[in-house]
């Protein structure tokens, strides 16, 4: 791709940047190495030298290389007002998906497979890192609580700083990051490891909201829909993969401690496909950068847009003026037009989070209780999950096929529904594998069919100067709900299977009454139509 469709604002910071990262990883490695023959094992041994240079080059790496990413403080300026671009979004729009289309889907694929794979590695790195450090089962856990409050300060902060410095900047500084917390995996004490887990769940949950947002502004609207639902299922499902099949390759071998260090290559990954992540055209068109936003959109579309006349100089293809600027501000996602959606996805988020990282969590204790024995309830979670995969399949069809808004009403419908469903079972005393199974299945079903769209779908409602932000807060707002989830399961709410399947339920089904009535339709309609649709 030309220089002018993909560069770097500082390009000497952001190279010496990754440099300062990539020694600063490599300082930890000697003392590692020295610690092969007790199966790497460093628990209560001293820093060295190199270490503690390396530590300091980290932070310094990651700056420098921020700042290299970080537009010119007029571009910055710029971006801080809405105004409507005269740029053909519609052609590009309306063309088939080609070559560059599929490219920037494998790309963000994989930046989602990684990303995914880092929180996910922290269930595998647990046990080993318990064990080493003599730590208590409780104590490990705030290691997952660390990455839970990280991934959801990350993905508010993150989808800020996307609508501010760009969605391709944002990627690659969590990959930077993904780069630079490897250095968990030579840490001598435990506490550094909580530091870096916050830090690398703030990358993982920000680039989250990220990938969906460019991904959005760049493909065709008669495939919008599909490929957004399909990129979550299948990065998500990667990401696990990558993480288990990890742990199986390097962990008896060279201990939890590798499963950290591969943050280096995956995240080096990424950003040597920079090349191959363009920055969105509309992010550029509201930065003023309109020849490089007409460079992208004839990248994509063929040459089919034409080169037209700068934007200072030209009005809209209907001949109206360009719209108010108006100021960017998270309380414009609260307030404004957007405020039924951002209230109805928020509840519907955190609801969701309650549910994966709360209900479900306890669900096989639970279902001990209601007479299925420990192993059985095991095999009946296992064979719900695989009986449930054919459904994400369902889900995308739904979405691009049927309509988005009433895709995810439904889906959300069908969880409250599901949970109502363990209610009655609690209430009635049944005791029947098989309509125990059929609850479960239709669980696993329904929540997945809520994440698999409720992402996407914020990511096509808000307008350019705010998509960033809107679909951050609302990936926010699932994680805040998982550590919620966790905190009321301390406190032994669900413990009561028949209250907390009734208390969750209640948010669910007020969240779909919400979207049922402010939601508005996306599916095979432009992004700038959406908007006018919503101002009307």
């Amino acid at each position: 791709m030309p220089s002018k469709d993909i560069a770097f604002h500082h390009p000497v910071a952001f190279w010496l940047g990754c440099a300062a990262v990539i020694a600063g990883v490599l300082a930890h490695l000697p003392m590692l190495a020295m610690a092969a023959p007790m199966h790497y094992h460093l628990a209560g041994m001293p820093m060295d030298n190199m270490m503690r240079v390396g530590m300091a080059l980290v932070p310094f790496g990651v700056l420098l290389a921020g700042y290299g990413l970080m537009p010119r403080m007029e571009q910055m300026r710029r971006t801080l007002h809405a105004d409507r671009s005269p740029l053909p979004f519609h052609i590009a729009d309306g063309v088939p998906l080609n070559r560059e289309h599929w490219k920037l889907v494998t790309v963000l694929t994989i930046a989602l497979a990684v990303d995914v794979m880092k929180p996910a590695t922290i269930g595998f790195v647990m046990p080993g890192m318990s064990a080493e450090y003599g730590i208590s089962t409780s104590t490990g856990g705030l290691l997952a609580l660390s990455a839970l409050t990280g991934t959801t300060v990350g993905s508010v902060v993150w989808g800020r700083l996307g609508d501010l410095f760009g969605r391709r900047s944002t990627i690659l500084l969590s990959a930077l990051m993904f780069m630079g917390t490897s250095i968990c995996g030579a840490m001598p004490a435990f506490g550094w490891n909580l530091l870096m887990c916050f830090m690398m769940g703030a990358a993982a949950g920000g680039m989250l909201p990220i990938t969906f947002t460019l991904m959005a502004e760049t493909i065709p609207t008669a495939h919008r829909g599909w490929l957004l639902v399909a990129l979550g299922g299948i990065g998500t499902s990667a990401g696990y993969l990558l993480a288990s099949g990890a742990a199986t390759l390097f962990e008896p071998t060279y201990s939890w401690r590798a499963l950290w260090l591969l943050n280096l290559p995956t995240g080096a990954l990424i950003v040597l496909l920079n090349r191959y992540i363009p920055e969105s055209p509309r992010f550029l068109a509201l930065a003023g950068l309109e020849d490089q936003a007409r460079a992208v959109l004839q990248k994509f579309s063929g040459g089919a847009v034409p080169m037209i006349p700068d934007a200072h100089h030209t009005q809209d293809a209907a001949g109206a003026q360009p719209h108010e600027p108006a100021r960017i501000g998270m309380r414009r996602l609260l307030r404004g037009r957007h405020a039924p959606i951002t209230w109805g996805l928020m509840m519907c988020a955190i609801a969701w989070g309650l549910v994966n990282f709360g209900f479900l969590l306890w669900l096989p204790a639970n279902l001990v209780k209601l007479g299925i024995d420990a192993h059985a309830s095991s095999a009946l979670l296992a064979r719900s999950a695989i009986l449930a995969l054919p459904g994400i399949g369902m889900v995308v069809w739904f979405y691009q096929r049927w309509s988005s808004i009433r895709t995810l009403v439904l889906f959300i419908g069908l969880t409250a529904l599901a949970l109502l469903f363990f209610f009655a079972i609690d209430l009635t005393d049944i005791r029947v594998a098989s309509i125990t199974t059929v609850g479960t299945v239709a669980l696993l079903l329904s929540i997945s069919g809520v994440i698999a769209t409720l992402i996407p779908y914020a990511a096509e409602i808000y307008p350019v100067h705010l998509r960033s932000s809107g679909a951050g807060l609302i990936a926010g707002s699932s994680k805040f709900g998982g550590i919620l989830g966790a905190a009321l399961g301390v406190l032994g709410l669900f413990d009561h299977f028949m209250l907390s399947a009734l208390l969750i339920a209640l948010p669910m089904a007020v969240a779909g009454w919400m979207l049922a009535r402010g939601g508005i339709e996306t599916r095979g309609h432009g992004l700038e139509a959406i908007q006018d649709a919503l101002a009307e």
